[in-house]
């Protein structure tokens, strides 16, 4: 769904910016550096590259985060120049979508909103990871009292 959307708004002209993680290897996060999860999204590697049915064509502006080895980066604000790059390009509204919807959606959300962007989060575009049961759902709920509206994909304009 996601790959769809990201067509949709490049047939329109509009700017789309795909985040990812490009961590080091030895990146605070992974658990042998005592942080929460298993190695992943180690730059470089295969595992950093973007899903293959995704398509992101060459006029997409690609965001690296959580790119410093000391530095936990879940939203796609965090260390990076992401929110110059939207003004540059006149956004003032920001769809989101990807994973996982509790931790980068949801921090990416907040710091979104915190830069005066209305908020629309692409429901059938993003997914939990769920550690705990009903995390996403949470997560879906706190970002709706953050003041993100919610839109399915056949909700947006053709």
């Amino acid at each position: 769904m996601l790959a769809e959307c990201v067509r949709r708004f490049l047939a329109r002209g509009l700017p789309v910016f795909a985040t990812r993680d490009w961590h080091p290897v030895d990146h605070c996060s992974f658990r042998a550096q005592g942080g929460p999860w298993p190695p992943h999204c180690v730059a470089g590697t295969a595992g950093a590259e973007f899903a293959r049915d995704l398509g992101l064509p060459p006029a997409v502006d690609i965001v690296s985060k959580a790119t410093e080895r000391d530095r936990e980066a879940y939203s796609a604000f965090a260390g990076t120049d992401l929110a110059q790059r939207l003004r540059r390009a006149g956004c003032t509204r920001l769809f989101v979508g990807g994973l996982a919807t509790e931790y980068c959606v949801l921090s990416t959300v907040r710091d979104a909103i915190g830069e005066g962007l209305a908020v629309v989060v692409l429901l059938d575009a993003v997914r939990a990871v769920n550690v705990q049961a009903d995390d996403g759902v949470r997560a879906l709920a706190h970002i709706s009292e953050l003041g993100a509206r919610m839109a399915a994909f056949e909700e947006l304009p053709e």
